[in-house]
């Protein structure tokens, strides 16, 4: 039996409750089970089957989710407030039937994603490793290439590793290939870290996306990195990607592929505000690892990501409504 308020008619919204009770959803948003239902579908995709080193990033979705009830529904620095206009939903998880089998897996979850945008409905996801982001652009981008701003201490723009082309590092050169982006309106944001290849990442280069490393993030700054990201991406539809090894291992260290020297949670928190007016098409939070984090600080971190990830979403949404598009 749902128990109801007796004196307090605003806790008849499960959001205004207090922050440890009920059932936990993303950002305690109702719970749908048909894409249909949402404008904004929150999404978790417990899938590492592309990891290539410290797997756990499967229960990723699951700890964001319980980090991200700490979270209430208006964005103090924007005012935002996504939950007033859109129909924002957790959809649930994308788990896996066939788990296995890399490509198939995939294929798998792009086949839920292209229910989803057929249904009309913005996905807001959270991994699960960073190979999910190809699936889901399958889903999203399969009529026509996208920009995105990715946010990550890797370009993820690999090639085979250990007999496939299918991982974590490899994602967006994938993505390119099957006319999925656009690398002219790609900008990968804080790179940095350690490779065995000098020319590890450059398919990235090469193929026209902006690559802003850690070192001029940190001398130019995050408005900066937030002013190219703009002039990169334009005024076209736009995923946004957010690894969390973006953030530094001190802030972040419940993660599978961290780097030393990362962007701060103020500065992440700061440029993904100033990406407000894009038109972002969707968006994901990836490598959270629960098994690699003590006091649960990755994955709130994660969570106030998330939030920020939704509020840009929410608003490219309800500007695309206003104009009929």
């Amino acid at each position: 039996m749902t128990k109801r308020p007796t004196r307090y008619e605003d806790l008849n919204d499960p959001q205004a409750r207090p922050r440890h009770t009920g059932i936990a959803s993303f950002f305690r948003a109702p719970i749908a089970d048909n894409p249909s239902d949402a404008d904004i579908a929150l999404i978790g995709v417990p899938f590492d089957g592309g990891v290539t080193h410290r797997s756990g990033a499967r229960h990723g979705p699951r700890a964001v989710r319980e980090q991200s009830t700490l979270l209430r529904r208006i964005n103090a620095a924007t005012g935002v407030a996504p939950f007033a206009h859109a129909k924002v939903r957790d959809l649930g998880d994308c788990w896996l039937e066939f788990p296995y089998e890399l490509t198939g897996a995939l294929e798998e979850i792009a086949g839920y994603y292209r229910a989803v945008h057929d249904a009309g409905a913005i996905p807001v996801s959270v991994g699960g490793d960073h190979s999910i982001s190809l699936p889901i652009l399958r889903g999203v981008a399969g009529h026509r290439p996208v920009g995105m701003v990715h946010i990550d201490a890797h370009c993820d723009t690999g090639d085979d590793y250990l007999g496939s082309r299918f991982h974590h590092g490899a994602p967006f050169r994938r993505a390119v290939e099957e006319g999925l982006l656009d690398p002219r309106r790609v900008i990968q944001i804080g790179i940095r870290g350690t490779t065995n290849d000098p020319d590890m990442w450059g398919f990235s280069a090469a193929s026209g996306m902006r690559v802003l490393g850690i070192d001029e993030f940190t001398d130019q700054g995050w408005a900066f990195a937030a002013a190219e990201a703009r002039r990169v991406v334009g005024d076209g539809p736009t995923y946004l990607t957010f690894d969390i090894d973006s953030l530094d291992p001190a802030e972040a260290p419940g993660t599978g592929t961290p780097e030393a020297g990362g962007i701060t949670a103020r500065e992440a928190l700061r440029l993904l505000r100033a990406l407000r007016g894009i038109d972002f098409i969707g968006g994901d939070l990836v490598e959270v690892a629960p098994s690699f984090d003590p006091g649960t600080i990755t994955a709130f971190n994660g969570a106030s990501i998330l939030f920020e990830i939704l509020c840009l979403v929410e608003e490219a949404w309800r500007t695309r409504e206003r104009s009929g598009v």
